[in-house]
């Protein structure tokens, strides 16, 4: 169906409209993730790839230095890097703008007709070759945890057409090799798209295909947190799917809002008030909205738009937005920070609580400095 409007406009008509409560006493809160598709070989080969990396080096510390959010953070991005096309010096590149700015890696994989067993193998394969740099954060054993974007959207053998995956037990893979939140979703207009949206859940592997189709939506009474270590559950963590109808198409009928930043559809203030109506929050517990964005910012077209006017223009914006709007904090956040918000907000959290304590509580920052410089240099390419 157009759009595959079929898998996602009951739950859109169904939804909740209700948001959580907020006073200038008692705020909301706005935590917003740029969770990227980072590519830099789409289309192109090392040496397209490391000017990509020059483009980055050159503005990306500029404009988080030029910017402050509520709790007087720069922006955050979160390069989910694609494991397969693995390059030593572009990684170490990525590691050392990460660490210089406060952005983190994350793993992306794009494989098919696989097995639970070759797609194990491919992500402790990949994982231990970006681990080596020091992105990832790491368990009380010193095991890589990492969140996850699945190539091609087709997570846990969903696409239709059978394409992209080939693993129907695929979540507990992901488990099993230290995933701890998947951010696929939304991918409307792919067919890929699930039918639970706008939502942060926990879903649980069953041995079937889309098993993360159905889940225990997250809430504060601890219950759920709980799911998050065991190995069958893995939380899922989605950004906005509506409808803008104050962008049309032919005037008429309103776009597709998925949360995509591309260089036809930049950030904008217009956007950020939709996002938070559209985007999820723990249900009962403090009024925080979560806002899970994606893009495919190692393609030029893109990241010029993230790196550029349009950029700036937003922040300085949204800075306005919360000086004019006492009920409004928003915050840049990557998506490992956001996990940990979350489990704080399931766990219980204060609905005064200040959510900045929380940004490291759970899942540990990666290592910086001497301690990463170690890692990387073991493992760059020659």
């Amino acid at each position: 169906m157009f759009r595959a409007l079929d898998r996602w406009l009951p739950a859109y008509l169904l939804r909740t409209r209700r948001r959580p409560a907020a006073t200038p006493e008692l705020p909301c809160h706005v935590f917003i993730a740029v969770c990227d598709h980072f590519e830099p070989f789409h289309h192109t080969d090392k040496a397209g790839a490391l000017r990509a990396m020059d483009d980055w080096d050159a503005a990306w510390p500029a404009m988080v230095d030029s910017f402050r959010d509520s709790s007087g953070r720069g922006p955050r991005h979160t390069f989910f890097y694609p494991i397969e096309q693995y390059d030593g010096d572009v990684i170490e590149r990525l590691a050392s703008l990460c660490e210089r700015t406060g952005s983190e890696v994350e793993v992306h994989l794009h494989h098919a007709d696989d097995t639970a067993a070759t797609v194990t193998e491919k992500l402790r394969s990949g994982i231990n070759h970006l681990a080596g740099h020091g992105v990832f954060s790491r368990a009380a054993d010193g095991t890589p945890r990492y969140a996850f974007i699945h190539g091609n959207w087709a997570l846990d053998h969903s696409h239709p057409g059978g394409l992209h995956c080939g693993v129907p037990d695929e979540l507990s893979v992901l488990k099993a090799t230290g995933c701890y939140a998947d951010l696929t979703f939304p991918s409307a207009p792919d067919p890929s798209q699930p039918p639970i949206i706008n939502s942060i859940y926990h879903a649980r592997e069953d041995g079937l295909s889309c098993s993360h189709h159905r889940g225990v939506k997250a809430d504060s009474s601890g219950k759920t947190r709980a799911l998050a270590d065991t190995p069958d559950h893995l939380l899922m963590v989605q950004g906005p799917l509506g409808f803008n109808w104050r962008r049309r198409k032919f005037g008429l009928l309103p776009r597709l809002e998925n949360g995509d930043l591309t260089g036809a559809n930049p950030p904008t203030l217009g956007r950020f008030r939709l996002w938070q109506k559209l985007c999820p929050y723990v249900q009962h517990g403090p009024p925080w909205i979560f806002v899970k964005l994606h893009t495919h910012a190692g393609i030029p077209r893109n990241y010029r738009t993230l790196l550029g006017d349009p950029a700036r223009q937003f922040h300085t914006a949204l800075a306005a937005e919360a000086k004019r709007t006492p009920t409004l904090r928003y915050h840049y956040v990557t998506a490992r920070e956001m996990v940990n918000l979350i489990h704080a907000a399931e766990g219980g959290a204060a609905m005064d609580a200040d959510p900045v304590k929380f940004l490291e509580q759970t899942l540990s920052p990666p290592p910086r400095s001497k301690e990463r410089g170690l890692q990387s240099a073991a493992h760059r390419q020659p």
